[in-house]
């Protein structure tokens, strides 16, 4: 198990420029478990004490308020690390992470892995890339937000997911997990009907289809087109 967990690190980016000797301590104190679809790693308000790698699978970050109304943060998938927060501090987890596909996910405890990060700066920077980039994204989401309307924010969703989440097969971008209509909404701060609405018109428009298998298929082209 120790070489599977080793050789998957070392494709992961943060990782990728150690030496065998170097990430050896890592894989010491990494751990592989395996999760069903729909379980969950860790609820928010957990207290924050692992940090994980997605080996195989796919894994849905989620936010709850007060009133039970929730908002999807990311869809992660192989080789991405989470949560991207509570390093050097004590904390709970800042979101729920909800199993989408069975997957297997490297878990290593946050105290020794911040202890590697003591002993490698390197990898404290790249890591300050990571939670940079995360900054950048969220950036953008709120500036989506503020700045455009529901039908272009669903354009700018639907292409962000062609980027995370995507496959190109020919001419078009195959996003690779289901998503309904609730959750596409949830992830903008819109309304289900709302979606339902705006993935119609698309249709109707073949700006998007479906495959037999009930995937988007999606014209980035002709999408991008609509925003500009």
């Amino acid at each position: 198990m120790s070489e599977i967990i080793k050789k998957h690190l070392q494709g992961v980016s943060l990782f990728k420029e150690l030496s065998e000797e170097e990430i050896q301590p890592i894989v010491e104190i990494s751990k592989m478990r395996m999760y069903k679809a729909r379980s969950f790693v860790f609820m928010q308000g957990d207290t924050l004490d692992r940090v994980f790698f997605i080996h195989s699978g796919k894994v849905k970050i989620q936010k709850t308020d007060a009133s039970g109304k929730e908002q999807i943060v990311s869809i992660l998938q192989d080789e991405e690390m989470f949560p991207h927060s509570g390093f050097f501090r004590k904390g709970s987890f800042p979101a729920h992470a909800e199993i989408l596909e069975d997957a297997q996910l490297i878990v290593i405890p946050i105290v020794d892995f911040e202890m590697i990060l003591i002993k490698y700066p390197g990898l404290c920077i790249k890591l300050f890339r990571v939670l940079g980039e995360k900054i950048v994204d969220l950036q953008n989401r709120l500036e989506e937000q503020i700045l455009h309307d529901t039908y272009a924010r669903i354009i700018m969703l639907l292409l962000r997911l062609c980027k995370s989440n995507g496959v190109q097969i020919d001419d078009k971008y195959k996003i690779t997990t289901h998503f309904t209509n609730r959750e596409l909404a949830n992830m903008i701060g819109t309304s289900r009907e709302t979606m339902s609405r705006t993935i119609t018109y698309l249709r109707k428009n073949e700006l998007i289809a479906t495959d037999e298998d009930g995937y988007f298929l999606i014209d980035l082209n002709k999408l991008e087109n609509e925003i500009i």
